[in-house]
């Protein structure tokens, strides 16, 4: 057991989080970390009144609030009988608390809980705050389980050592393949010199990433891909169609409009696994 590693989970009792929960007791699981659940209770802002109706056992608000945390520790359990597991129930808002609990952890992971009906609007508010503000890694669990699927991996033009260490670690974990992606961005406007210069440097660029993870990860399987697109997002997703995770880095420094990088927003909202949102600071 690493106890000084901690991968921190929220869980609300919806499906979605339940989902969360597993995916991050399979983590702690994998790396030995303990896993601590999380539940944020919201009633105190509504009500002081959290204590049991008068002859009625096992009633009450805050009695809730403790189910959901042992439902929370019960589906954890089933994917891992003996990772150690923590219990944090807190009161107040969810992003302000699982920010502060996850300050010093190794990964943070939640649910989404968006409106699921409506295009680009797939992941919840508090899911979007804390990949944009947490100081740790943080996981975001939806779409599709693929657990023999690849770890793919985004390198931008700079500030990707961080985020490929991160990924590579984690597929050397799952024992699954590193899939190192990076988009060349092509414009119709491009001169074709230009353009073919452009990819020289890009392939060069994308070498020494695969270079960098081959020395430090000699028994990973390690692919890499040159792709062409207008979008880097898109690009990126459409790589991603088979993994089990998908990892990219962000300098994001909150939620406000452009304060995000727009492709770990963008991947975060249309990839179909989970997302790993991994931040660095400003180039």
């Amino acid at each position: 057991m690493n106890e000084k590693e901690r991968v921190v989970v929220g869980y609300d009792g919806s499906d979605a989080a339940g989902k969360a929960v597993q995916w991050a007791a399979m983590q702690a699981h994998r790396s030995g970390c303990l896993l601590n659940v999380v539940h944020c209770s919201l009633w105190p802002v509504i009500t002081h009144n959290m204590g049991p109706v008068p002859g009625i056992a096992g009633s009450g608000l805050r009695h809730a609030a403790e189910s959901i945390v042992s439902d929370g520790v019960a589906l954890a359990r089933e994917v891992s009988a003996d990772t150690q597991i923590a219990t944090s129930l807190v009161y107040g808002w969810p992003a302000e608390n699982l920010r502060k609990l996850a300050a010093t952890a190794s990964l943070l992971v939640v649910g989404t809980r968006g409106a699921q009906g409506f295009s680009g609007l797939l992941i919840g508010s508090v899911s979007l705050e804390l990949a944009s503000t947490a100081a740790c890694p943080v996981a975001v669990v939806g779409g599709s389980e693929r657990p023999h699927g690849p770890v793919v991996v985004g390198v931008a033009d700079e500030g990707w050592e961080a985020t490929l260490r991160y990924a590579a670690n984690f597929a050397s974990l799952v024992h699954a393949v590193l899939k190192i992606v990076h988009v060349h961005r092509h414009h119709a406007f491009h001169h074709d010199a230009f353009y073919e210069a452009g990819v020289a440097e890009k392939r060069a660029l994308l070498d020494s990433a695969s270079r960098s993870v081959r020395n430090t990860w000699p028994g990973l399987e390690v692919q890499d891909h040159l792709l062409q697109g207008t979008s880097v997002a898109g690009a990126l997703v459409g790589a991603a169609g088979d993994a089990q995770v998908v990892v990219v880095g962000s300098s994001a420094q909150g939620t406000l409009s452009g304060s995000f990088g727009s492709t770990a927003h963008a991947v975060l909202h249309h990839a179909g696994c989970p997302v790993i949102v991994v931040r660095h600071p400003p180039a």
